[in-house]
């Protein structure tokens, strides 16, 4: 596989994650408002609302039940939650949403090779 292959695999995997991530918020009763916003400090996976929470949610994936490199929900580290939490606030800045309570959690993906969902976790209040 060369690195081209590696690249596009990579998105795909991140984009069934995300599919089924959106899924799940949906069937709990959760509003999608944006998926995949960017800006220049980084992007939002997920940004839905529920019972007027703002919820801003990492999702994270892994193949497999391999937990050799960790699992999803272990990939956010502190730079990451950095990162997330600086580009939530510009986002509520452009947005212009008036303050609301905010929630940050990870969706936590296993997919199987031919990228059907093996396990998902929501995890409330992440971080």
């Amino acid at each position: 596989m060369d690195e081209q292959d590696h690249t596009n695999t990579r998105k795909q995997k991140g984009a069934a994650a995300e599919e089924a991530a959106a899924r799940h918020l949906i069937v709990e009763g959760y509003h999608i408002l944006d998926r995949n916003w960017r800006c220049r400090s980084g992007e939002l996976d997920i940004v839905a609302c529920k019972n007027n929470v703002i919820v801003i949610v990492e999702v994270r994936s892994r193949t497999g039940d391999n937990t050799q490199f960790g699992t999803p929900a272990e990939s956010v580290n502190a730079r990451k939650i950095n990162q997330v939490r600086k580009t939530a606030e510009v986002y509520l800045y452009y947005k212009q949403v008036e303050t609301q309570d905010i929630r940050f959690d990870v969706m936590a993906v296993n997919l199987n090779k031919d990228m059907t969902v093996l396990k998902l976790e929501h995890i409330l209040h992440a971080f």
